[in-house]
């Protein structure tokens, strides 16, 4: 979400392994010089699932220049789409967005380079139920999900921090291999159990991360009265 609960040291790792053509799913792509913004920069996206897509105006240049495909995805819808795909839930109805472009489709996904739309999002089946419309969303798997928490131990049990706990929770089962940093490692035994928010069955591999720039979006300040 933003920059916050961003996994910082596998996200420079997968800058550096340079894979291109990446379909990513995340409620937005960081800002230009942060975040997942270092990977668009670096030319290795190729579309974006998100319900955010400002601050950034790499992601911008380069969906309205025909380089990066978007589909914007409700926030919520987001977040159940991901928990779904964990879950093993193939679809689900939800109110959220039923007579908008959400699904009646029209939204452009792709443009070329001299600003017309190529490709826009397709209608969705729509159902209704005790007198209200809904919408069909299909859930979200990952080939890989990419997790940050605030602690661990070496089973994959971890512990997200304040609002880092937005969509890591989710992310982390709906990955078909789930790759989770932490910034402290500890032994079994040292987490309360009634304090993990990520069961360690759903984590394939965990590694301490060993630097966090933890930089700010905004910062909006005011001066301190009598200072």
């Amino acid at each position: 979400f933003g920059l916050c609960g961003n996994p910082e040291n596998l996200i420079r790792a997968l800058r550096e392994v340079g894979t291109k053509d990446l379909t990513i799913v995340s409620n937005n792509c960081g800002v230009d010089d942060a975040g997942l913004g270092i990977l668009l920069a670096n030319g290795q996206v190729r579309k974006m699932v998100s319900s955010y897509v400002g601050e950034n105006k790499i992601f911008e240049n380069a969906f309205l220049g025909g380089t990066l495909e978007v589909e914007l995805v409700p926030q919520g819808t987001l977040a159940e789409r991901l928990r779904a795909g964990g879950a093993g839930i193939p679809a689900f109805y939800t109110p959220t967005g039923f007579g908008t472009a959400i699904s009646d489709g029209g939204i452009p996904t792709l443009y070329d380079k001299e600003g017309n739309v190529i490709k826009s999002s397709e209608k969705k089946e729509t159902r209704e139920f005790d007198g209200r419309g809904y919408v069909l969303e299909r859930a979200i798997v990952g080939d890989y999900a990419l997790v940050a928490a605030h602690r661990g131990d070496r089973f994959g049990n971890l512990v997200y921090r304040k609002t880092a706990r937005n969509f890591n929770p989710m992310i982390a089962t709906a990955g078909r291999q789930t790759i989770a940093e932490v910034e402290e490692l500890v032994e079994p035994g040292q987490i309360n159990p009634d304090h993990v928010h990520t069961p360690g069955i759903y984590i394939d591999q965990i590694l301490l991360g060993s630097h966090y720039d933890k930089p700010i979006e905004q910062r909006t300040v005011r001066p301190r009265p009598n200072a």
